[in-house]
């Protein structure tokens, strides 16, 4: 009499192995269960999580949301938790969106500040352009509070003094103090010495005679454009982008990035000596690097495999498309449109996309457990067989766009 185990002759290391595999995917699955659910009570943002790791020790967790969403998981983790946990801030998709208070004393001067910023991609909540007849003055108002990047507050002798402007003020620096946006205090005819105390630290800018001039330094600083001037080239060893990992794993990834035909799992396959003599770098460093990769490549005799979700971690810093962009893009075509196909083939003629850029996004939704995705043979030059919506798209979706 013999036993089977899965249909196979049962062998005791083969079960012990599968068992203890069996038991790390049970933590892992409960601590991104733990961790995906977690939901900012103000802006309702879910975070997107991944846990890596295939031995009890090596279990680590990285979770992507705003600044706000991450504050509020850290507050609750325990330092164990921290220790295996790192975080990645990401912005929502969309231009900035502006909050505007003002004095009706100075309409004009705030229209023309407003007709300005909409002109220069900055979506900007204007009391006159959102409220009508019949509507709720408080709730418009908090609604365009809740959902601005930028508080602006125009700042001139007159408004100060107002009750409304400071009540406004008041609920602009909550939001910046909370990390939910960008307090910009902004005078016209008003000397810095005159300022508020709260604000007399903070850089305040002016509305001068130059009015051109004023909203160009003004949507710049709105869109983060700097004013230095642009940095010269680095010597060529130091040119690769800062991905967070170290210049011989950057090296290594870009090798594959830019070698792969569609991005599938060991396309293309290099030895450990060919990296290290195509990075001028020695078998040790290629080793070190390679663990530091090891949640984006598998090793066998020698050889390295690279991952599908190598490519959309990496394709971002090496091609022209980013993988995340094109995720979000994806996912939120999936949930408008019942109709949208969820065959990778035909999702890559709706976009005109090689499988080379669709398979990254895909693998990003994947391994975020984002998407429901069913692999079959066959597949080729894709990764996976359909990929579909699931409520995980839809939280997705609401906490990016």
């Amino acid at each position: 009499m013999s036993m089977t185990f899965n249909g196979k002759p049962f062998n005791a290391s083969s079960f012990q192995n599968e068992l203890m595999s069996a038991a790390v995917d049970a933590v892992k699955e409960e601590l991104f269960d733990r961790f995906a659910s977690r939901r900012d009570p103000r802006s309702g943002e879910f975070p997107t999580v991944r846990v890596f790791g295939d031995e009890f020790e090596d279990i680590r967790l990285k979770i992507e949301g705003s600044q706000a969403l991450i504050e509020h998981i850290k507050s609750g983790l325990s330092d164990e938790d921290r220790e295996v946990t790192f975080f990645m801030t990401v912005n929502r998709i969309g231009p900035p969106k502006a909050f505007l208070s003002y004095s009706f004393d100075d309409r004009d001067l705030a229209k023309s500040i407003a007709n300005a910023l909409m002109a220069n991609g900055i979506d900007t909540w204007w009391a006159e352009w959102e409220i009508r007849a019949g509507d709720s003055l408080r709730q418009l108002i908090d609604e365009g509070l809740s959902g601005c990047s930028h508080f602006i507050v125009l700042m001139t002798p007159g408004s100060i003094q107002k009750p409304w402007v400071r009540q406004e003020m008041d609920a602009g620096l909550v939001r910046r103090i909370d990390g939910q946006a960008k307090f910009l205090p902004l005078r016209s005819g008003l000397p810095t010495k005159d300022l508020p105390p709260l604000l007399s630290g903070m850089l305040s800018p002016e509305i001068g005679d130059d009015f051109v001039a004023s909203i160009r330094n003004l949507v710049n600083d709105i869109h983060d454009v700097g004013r230095k001037p642009p940095l010269g080239p680095a010597p060529a060893a130091t040119q690769l982008p800062d991905t967070g990992y170290s210049k011989t794993a950057t090296g290594i990834a870009q090798i594959f990035v830019e070698a792969t035909q569609d991005a599938t799992f060991a396309d293309p396959q290099q030895s450990i000596d060919e990296l290290a003599e195509m990075l001028d770098a020695s078998r040790e460093d290629i080793i070190d690097a390679l663990y530091e990769l090891r949640d984006f490549v598998k090793e066998t005799h020698d050889q390295v495999l690279p991952l599908p979700d190598l490519f959309s971690e990496f394709d971002g810093h090496f091609k022209e498309w980013s993988p995340e962009t094109d995720a979000l893009r994806l996912a939120a075509d999936m949930l408008n449109d019942p109709n949208f196909p969820y065959h990778p083939a035909v999702i890559a003629a709706h976009y005109g996309w090689e499988p080379r850029r669709l398979n990254p996004a895909i693998a990003f939704l994947e391994t975020r457990k984002l998407v429901s995705v069913y692999d079959g043979m066959g597949t080729m030059p894709f990764n996976v067989h359909r990929v579909t919506a699931t409520d995980a798209t839809r939280r997705y979706v609401k906490s990016r766009i």
